[in-house]
Parts: C-alpha cells; structure tokens; sequence
C-alpha cells in the first residue's frame, strides 16, 4: 500500500513538473521567437503580458525604459538557460516509459530537479524585479505596487479565477 501511494505521490509531482516546464518552455519560445518592440511609446503599448503590462502604466521616462530594457536584456540569457534546464529535465521523464522498473525514482529525480531548478527561476526573478524596482521614482514604486495588489487581488479573487472582476462576486449574506 505504502508503495503504491509513493509510486502515485511521484507520478503526481512529475506530472506537474512536465505541465510547468512545458508552459515555461513554451513561454521562452515565445519571447524568443518575437522580435523586440520598437524603440518609443508605441513599442511598449504592444506588450500585453510580462512586467511590460504595468510598467507602460507609470508613465516611465525614456531613461527609464532604457535602463528597464538593459536590466531585463542582461537576465534573459541566464533565464533562458535555466528553462531550458527545466524542458530537458522533463523530456527526461517524458522519455521514460511508465512500465520501465525505474519510472518511480526516475520521476522523483526529476521532481527533485525541478524543484531546485523552480527556486533558481524564482530567486533570478526577485532579483530582476528588485533591478527594475530601484530604477523607479517613490511614486511610480508606490503606484507599482498598488497595481500588483490589484492584478494579485483579480488573479486570486472571488472563486479563485484567474482574472476575476471582484464586482463580479456573488452577493455575500
């Protein structure tokens, strides 16, 4: 019993792990593969997603901008490296075959990996954000962070959906 609830346990990580590092993967692609938005203000309204998306919101100078393309310009080869550590990490499991006698600890290895791999993204980008952070005015950080409170309160609001209106919240009693 023990062992076919750490067999389950392993399956269910690795299966996350390959759905992350498949998103992740995808989402490097896509930057990748798009070339950089023109240089002046119609180039940064383009970007719908990414830190882009509040950044155009704080009426940031050109020095700004600049600086913001140069900090992120400077990650982006790290960061790339670590996704693509992520995707080879899960092809290594989505190489092996469930039947293989090995698929349980070959599972927990890459789980492992990706674990590790997961805290070094997130680490790299804290640093990023703390880059970008100190290129800002007080007022822009200040109304930087009230724009992340908002997305955060839309993206896990009422009835936990992504991108929820909280108007839209069922009357409570």
């Amino acid at each position: 019993m023990k062992s076919t609830r750490n067999f389950l346990t392993a399956s269910l990580l690795a299966a996350g792990a390959v759905m992350t590092a498949a998103g992740l993967s995808t989402a490097a692609a896509a930057d990748s593969a798009s070339p950089p938005p023109p240089p002046g203000a119609q180039g940064w309204q383009h970007h719908h997603r990414g830190p882009w998306q509040m950044l155009r919101k704080l009426g940031l100078s050109d020095a700004q901008k600049q600086q913001i393309k140069g900090i992120m310009a400077a990650a982006r080869p790290q960061m790339q490296t670590l996704h693509e550590q992520m995707r080879s990490n899960s092809l290594k499991l989505r190489q092996t075959q469930p039947s293989d006698p090995n698929y349980a600890s070959i599972a927990s290895e890459v789980s492992q990996t990706h674990g590790s791999l997961s805290a070094q993204a997130m680490t790299q980008r804290a640093q990023l954000r703390a880059q970008i952070f100190k290129v800002l005015t007080p007022a822009q950080q200040i109304q930087l962070a009230a724009l992340e409170a908002q997305m955060q309160a839309r993206a896990h609001g009422p009835g936990g959906r992504r991108g929820a209106d909280p108007s839209d919240a069922p009357p409570s009693e």
